[in-house]
């Protein structure tokens, strides 16, 4: 997998010549793009049918979670680079990914930006972002107000993504969970399961790296903590599991749908619809997931849906929104990038082409959405 730095590994850089045209341009397709998304809706018939835009957005489905990167920054306005000159690449028009955003490299602290991407949360029919967090008053952070309020705006909520920033222990996530909801809390968008007590969510990234999680028990009865893991003998102290990154093998799963249910857990396997690190981390090993235009995230879903896997999950995690770095986004992908860099694009997928093919997984997570609400009501009836 990307290495994931900490803030601090990652500075900004000098803006290049180019940038102010490139955040121009940026700003132009953010406005051509935003005007029919922001209140499109995705009415699918069947699996392989074409989209028709609707009134209104999906309704919101609270039991899928998109994982959320709010890392990345402009020299317009972080003052310089952050994230898309990973793997030493410069950016506006050469990015450390292998996909180029449809946006061109945004700042995630642009609320412009920001009120796009919860547009587009919700065009996917998915309530809950799980936002990537680095410890309190990281850059991470201080981009929670924004994603919060823009969220709000389009009825997504906000849940956690605790990442192993130096020196977290036990005791300091026990001090995490404790001033994320003081600090944010009383927000309409901070998520709270209503299924589950009301608690909030918080997901913990590379949690095997810390052996002694009893201090969780201080906030057990207060928020969900998941574990990045799919051994259950590692989540004694958590409140359920999650995989994070899914390379299609699902073995053991319905045992840990089967442990999960026995012993009040919650199941949120995660899915993706490819992986591609190349640009990102060169010379890296990391198998690739390609898309298969579109195959790959269709098996995905099915799996994590399938009785002989467990049968209905209580979430599913999606990854991921917008890791960029890891290729795993559904995040619109230009079509026409710059040229010259080699980057891919969402060409082919479900069908589609040019313009129609940046909002094809968005499109297709609304159906999958949709489908997973539909067969929880079926379940409970």
């Amino acid at each position: 997998m990307t290495p994931r730095p900490t803030p601090s590994s990652s500075p900004p850089s000098s803006s290049p010549p180019s940038a102010t045209r490139r955040a121009e341009v940026s700003r132009r397709r953010l406005l051509a793009l935003g005007a029919g998304a922001a209140t499109a809706g995705i009415a699918w018939n069947a699996i392989g049918s074409a989209p028709s835009a609707a009134a209104q957005p999906p309704p919101a489905n609270y039991d899928v979670h998109f994982f959320y990167y709010p890392w990345y920054g402009t020299p317009e306005v972080s003052g310089g680079w952050r994230h898309w000159q990973q793997g030493g690449f410069e950016p506006p028009e050469a990015i450390g990914a292998d996909f180029y955003p449809a946006l061109g490299p945004y700042d995630a602290g642009d609320p412009a930006v920001v009120d796009q991407h919860m547009a587009w949360v919700r065009r996917a029919g998915v309530g809950v972002v799980a936002t990537t967090w680095w410890g309190q008053g990281g850059f991470e952070d201080r981009q929670v107000p924004v994603l919060l309020d823009a969220a709000a705006a389009h009825g997504v909520r906000v849940a956690w993504h605790l990442e192993p920033y130096g020196g977290r222990t036990a005791a300091s996530t026990v001090a995490d969970i404790r001033y994320i909801d003081a600090t944010y809390g009383a927000h309409p968008a901070f998520h709270r399961d209503a299924g589950h007590g009301d608690r909030p969510v918080f997901y913990v990234f590379n949690s095997l790296s810390i052996a002694d999680w009893s201090p969780l028990s201080a906030v057990a009865q207060d928020a969900i903590v998941l574990t990045q893991t799919t051994d259950i003998s590692k989540a004694t102290h958590f409140g359920g599991l999650y995989n994070y990154t899914n390379f299609g093998d699902m073995t053991g799963w319905q045992g840990i749908a089967d442990w999960c249910r026995a012993n009040g857990r919650i199941w949120a396997p995660s899915i993706s619809p490819s992986y591609l690190d190349d640009r990102a981390v060169p010379g890296n090993t990391t198998p690739e997931l390609p898309h298969n235009d579109g195959e790959t995230y269709d098996q995905q879903w099915s799996g994590a849906l399938a009785p002989e896997n467990g049968g209905l999950p209580d979430w599913v995690s999606i990854t991921s929104f917008n890791e960029w770095h890891e290729g795993s986004m559904v995040e619109p992908v230009s079509s026409a990038p710059p040229a010259g860099h080699g980057y891919k694009t969402f060409e082919g997928a479900y069908g589609t082409t040019g313009a129609a093919s940046e909002t094809a997984y968005l499109d297709r997570t609304a159906l999958w959405a949709a489908r997973f609400a539909a067969a929880r009501a079926e379940g409970r009836r």
